[in-house]
């Protein structure tokens, strides 16, 4: 179940988490297995080895598939996406880097108990479902949600903590299994949004070798791939290379766009098969253009088909 971009609301009848910057994971355990997958249903257990014993262990041998995000915490205890991308594109992690980049799943929701459904309860339910069964340890835990605070509390909490935002979720609402729904509410502090890399361009001086910046897609209401912008900041000179190496395997010689981008922005421009999605924090979308755009990192749990315009997800 996915959140509705929106303004948090003041009344009662709702529940605030906060917004963790991981990447969003279901987990279908049972005494002997658990298994991980991602919003677009790959499986990710096997970047992740050192949670499926510590999730079996937190349930008592009881079944259950359960709703969470997997983060890796930075010095002072908070998500740091930039972390966890050192994580999220490793098939197999080393114990070396498993040490440097531990990761814990947050739990949020329940799906199933011991084979039974329990997407039509309502949120308040579920919750007091997960309380009962999940017994938290450093690697498995459930963090708390507030009903006696209004959303704007709610975002000077998350500012002051430096954490990415709020959902809000209304306390009778049901799960919708694959559904954006207005009963959940989600409020970023910064504007963020998925983009799909269509082509990139040569980098200069330290960027010589990598790639100077990134043309950037997202689908319109009728579904095509259009232009809105492109980003040069964020990187790592080490990013720069490794993307340079990704991007030259997909090369092709025509631009993947539905309607060609602002020659002025694309001189130089080579494209590439749409099929990487990334990340990127912006200022502003005006124009058909993002506004100082800085990128965050490419991102496995979701598809090209999923990326749309910025606000609209």
């Amino acid at each position: 179940m996915l959140a509705t971009l929106g303004v948090l609301p003041a009344g009662d009848g709702w529940a605030f988490e906060m917004k963790w910057d991981g990447v969003r994971a279901i987990a279908r355990a049972g005494a002997d297995d658990c298994r991980f997958s991602s919003r677009n249903g790959n499986d990710i257990t096997v970047s992740y080895p050192e949670l499926p014993g510590p999730v079996s262990l937190a349930l008592g041998g009881r079944e259950a598939v359960l709703d969470g995000e997997i983060v890796a915490l930075d010095a002072k205890g908070r998500p740091s996406f930039h972390r966890l991308q050192r994580r999220m594109h490793v098939q197999r992690p080393t114990p070396a880097l498993r040490r440097e980049i531990p990761v814990v799943l947050y739990l949020f929701d329940v799906l199933a108990v011991d084979g039974r459904s329990t997407t039509a309860l309502p949120y308040a339910e579920r919750r007091a479902v997960l309380d009962d069964l999940v017994r938290p340890s450093p690697q498995v835990q459930i963090p708390p949600y507030w009903t006696d605070v209004d959303g704007a509390q709610m975002l000077d909490l998350a500012r002051l903590h430096g954490l990415e935002g709020v959902v809000a979720k209304r306390l009778d609402s049901t799960y919708l299994p694959g559904a954006r729904a207005p009963s959940w509410i989600k409020s970023p502090l910064r504007n963020n949004t998925e983009v799909v890399v269509v082509g990139w361009l040569p980098g200069s001086g330290s960027a010589t070798g990598g790639i100077g910046s990134l043309i950037l897609g997202a689908h319109d209401d009728e579904g095509q791939l259009v232009y809105i912008g492109k980003v040069g900041t964020g990187f790592t000179a080490a990013t720069r290379r490794t993307l340079r190496a990704q991007l030259d395997s997909l090369e092709r010689t025509t631009s993947p766009l539905a309607v060609p981008a602002p020659a002025r922005d694309t001189r130089d421009a080579h494209w590439v098969e749409p099929v990487l999605v990334g990340d990127v924090e912006f200022r502003e979308y005006a124009g058909g253009s993002l506004r100082h755009p800085s990128w965050k990192g490419l991102r496995t749990d979701k598809s090209p088909a999923e990326v749309e315009l910025p606000g609209k997800h």
